[in-house]
């Protein structure tokens, strides 16, 4: 599995991964999640997605996109803010400007089915390391997201602490949370797995 970052595409393969993650999307949130998303021509996109965004990507040996996470800097718009601001206390982010917000966060369940050479725990642990390199890379040191107590759990059992910034509400079908992950260097070396490989140019000398 290799983990990619793209922002702008810069030529058509990189736009065919993108235009992939975004397929994923729809599948996992709208199909397999039931949420109350936009979806166009079996894609799934939203306002935020139109600020420029880094997008990490999760490709299997076979080409397939298996995970993606979208990344926006918290100074600027966010779901969090603007979408979720009643998971915030006070209704408000405390944003600075070495913190980033991870949101449409998702992997692939039927990778173990289609044997696409990874396991569904492996590849969520290598989405989270190429989370916090990129972080690591661009001199973020906190991610702020929003999530459900299923996968809050998730991160817990990994070893990847949530740090509440509130108390768990209902949104839609969803029991939400929100709370900030550090990306430091020790987390990344703990979380990422042995096939862990990635083109995000940083300091754990992988080269783009």
């Amino acid at each position: 599995m290799q983990i990619r970052a793209i922002s702008t595409p810069r030529n058509k393969d990189e736009a065919r991964l993108l235009h992939a993650q975004h397929q994923l999307r729809a599948r996992v949130f709208s199909d397999r999640m039931g949420w109350d998303v936009q979806v166009s021509d079996g894609c799934e996109r939203d306002r935020f997605d139109e600020l420029q965004p880094t997008y990490i990507l999760g490709i299997s040996d076979a080409a397939r996109m298996i995970g993606c996470a979208r990344l926006l800097p918290a100074l600027g718009p966010t779901m969090l803010a603007d979408v979720f601001p009643s998971l915030l206390p006070h209704g408000r982010l405390a944003a600075h400007s070495s913190m980033i917000e991870s949101s449409r966060f998702c992997v692939d369940t039927a990778l173990e089915e289609r044997g696409a050479g990874g396991s569904v725990h492996e590849a969520t642990l290598a989405m989270f390391a190429g989370i916090i390199e990129w972080s690591i890379a661009n001199n973020f040191t906190e991610i702020v997201t929003v999530t459900d107590l299923r996968f809050e759990r998730i991160l817990s059992r990994v070893g990847w602490r949530l740090r509440r910034l509130g108390e768990p509400r209902n949104i839609g079908n969803t029991v939400a949370v929100t709370g900030i992950l550090s990306a430091d260097a020790d987390t990344f070396i703990k979380l990422r797995p042995p096939s862990y490989h990635s083109q995000i140019s940083g300091p754990f000398g992988q080269a783009a």
